[in-house]
């Protein structure tokens, strides 16, 4: 074989710039005979000659395979991302290509890093990005984009193969983020994608925890600040505000115990109080937060004069309630007394007020205050639970022994009222120490079913009754509670014709009365008379059964 001819045929042929082919012959003719120098030499001539992906790609193959030169491949590689254009070397082939290589040699962590570089600049798992208007989108064209989805699923595949919890776990988080990226993309006020968002980015960051970059870091303050940049559109509907008023508490919450930032979690709280339109409507829930925010940093004037601005602009139960806790927390009582005073003024109706003011000055011994504050509760024109405060107000008199004032109290309750159950309280009071005794209890009780009666409450009655009953099992006597027996009545079913708001007749409907022993009403004959009917029948029952037996006896 005359070697140096057929080079020079070779070398005469390449000046033509022949197809991929020909380089490849030129190149392994010269690795058959050995010289494995000028091989490569030939290579690196068809590399610069056709600077493309195709080239270096065949280059790399023939280095690692047919030279065995692994360092010159794994340059190769690296010089198809370096020198090539950039509609070249933005290929997902050159990415898959070349850490597959990697992959092959065990160098899993250079293959890592370079799938970890593919992902990032192709944004592999994520939903595309919207360009602004002006703006040049990338076109992918199908193909590329099949390879794309291949390198990722190869990423993926190669994770699950070599990877670590982190690594795995750094996967689904990557798509879990293509997802949210999508929802909130599509609505940005899906306040509901936003919460779940970054309770994801949370999650994550506590499971990454000390080896997380800073970075990672930021994502959830990222997700946060992107969320809370998306204010309601309308400033009238409250309701669409409460999901997105409760980002900006989960943020402040987050920088203050997973950031352990207070002043920035403070600064949150602000910027959302300055936000919220407080002529329209208000949340007592970031004041009272912003305003604990500040005693956990120990500034309890901040925190006071924030509360103090909670009730001019907002004013709701809850700022004053938390307000006086405060105080009384610090055993501050002459404050409480303020602070119950403005609270009264603005809600005079509140009985609950009323009473929590009540029981704050009996827990410090102010018995005449306590009950100067129960007096002006009852005096109110309009309440919203008087039963509730007037209950109070009785159980505080019969607590300081003070009968007489507890007796009056029901006096001018039952002025007011004459439902059942402040008689039956009314008479079982009067059976307890504090009252005047059985006998007077009985005498009440009597007193309220006379009054019931002659207002013909019959449902009243009997519950009087029964209370009766019960009191007399347990603190009276055999005789008595028979008389009480004796005035029990007896349920019966009756009709009566349905009408309507106009006055027509609807029909026929059957309900229970009440016959009490003692009433002279109109329909007692008539209830005679359906006794009688009701015992006629019973007989006649009796008669035939007897007789169908004396005819079964005779067949016998």
């Amino acid at each position: 074989a005359d070697i140096p001819k057929c080079r020079a045929v070779f070398e005469r042929w390449m000046d033509w710039m022949p197809d991929d082919n020909a380089w490849m012959s030129y190149a392994r003719f010269e690795g058959r005979g050995g010289h494995w120098d000028q091989a490569k030499e030939i290579m690196k001539r068809y590399a610069n000659a056709y600077p493309s992906t195709r080239s270096f790609m065949r280059f790399a193959k023939w280095a690692e395979y047919e030279a065995k030169d692994i360092d010159l491949a794994r340059t190769v590689y690296e010089s198809s991302l370096v020198e090539l254009e950039p509609e070249e070397s933005r290929q997902a082939r050159v990415f898959g290509r070349f850490s597959a290589f990697e992959e092959r040699q065990g160098e899993y962590e250079r293959a890592r890093v370079i799938y970890k570089h593919a992902v990032k600049l192709f944004h592999l798992g994520e939903e595309p990005k919207k360009f602004p208007e002006g703006a040049e989108e990338e076109e992918v064209p199908e193909w590329e984009q099949d390879k794309r989805n291949e390198l990722y699923k190869a990423y993926i595949a190669f994770e699950k193969k070599r990877g670590d919890k982190a690594g795995i776990e750094d996967i689904v988080i990557t798509g879990q983020r293509a997802e949210y990226e999508k929802r909130v993309t599509a609505d940005p006020t899906d306040y509901d994608a936003w919460f779940e968002y970054a309770k994801m980015e949370e999650e994550n960051e506590d499971a990454i925890g000390e080896s997380s970059s800073s970075g990672d870091e930021n994502k959830v303050r990222e997700v946060y600040e992107r969320a809370i940049s998306n204010v309601p559109p309308s400033m009238e509907d409250k309701q669409h505000w409460r999901r997105y008023i409760y980002l900006w508490i989960y943020y402040a919450l987050y920088e203050e115990m997973g950031r352990r930032d207070l002043d920035r979690s403070s600064s949150i709280y602000d910027a959302c109080l300055d936000l919220i339109p407080h002529s329209k409507f208000s949340f007592s829930k970031i004041w009272i937060n912003a305003a604990k925010l500040h005693i956990r940093r120990k500034d309890l004037v901040s925190a006071r004069k924030l509360l103090g601005k909670a009730i001019g602009l907002c004013g709701k139960e809850r700022v004053f309630t938390e307000y006086i806790a405060l105080e009384l927390a610090l055993g501050e009582v002459d404050r409480c007394r303020s602070l119950y005073t403005n609270y009264l003024k603005a809600m005079p109706h509140n009985c609950r007020a009323w009473s929590k003011y009540a029981d704050l000055e009996k827990s410090v011994g102010e018995t005449e205050r306590c009950r100067a504050i129960y007096e002006l509760a009852v005096a109110q024109s309009a309440l919203d639970m008087p039963e509730m405060l007037w209950k109070n107000f009785i159980d505080f008199e019969i607590d300081e022994g003070e009968g007489d004032h507890a007796r009056s109290l029901y006096e001018r309750l039952l002025g007011k009222t004459g439902h059942v159950k402040v008689w039956i309280s009314y008479a079982q009071f009067e059976g307890t120490e504090v009252g005047k005794g059985i006998d007077t209890a009985r005498e009440t009780f009597k007193r309220a079913h006379d009054q019931m009666k002659d207002a013909g409450m019959k449902e009243e009655r009997v519950l009087l009754l029964d209370a009766w009953r019960v009191f007399e099992k347990t603190k009276g006597d055999a005789q008595n509670l028979a008389k009480v027996d004796g005035m029990l009545p007896r349920r019966v079913k009756r009709k009566r014709m349905r009408t309507d708001e106009g006055g027509a007749e609807l029909g026929w409907e059957e309900y229970f009365d009440y016959h009490f022993p003692n009433d002279e009403d109109s329909n007692v004959g008539n209830l005679k008379i359906l006794e009688m009917a009701a015992k006629w029948k019973q007989a006649q029952a009796q008669e035939d059964s007897s007789s169908s037996e004396e005819e079964d006896s005779d067949d016998e």
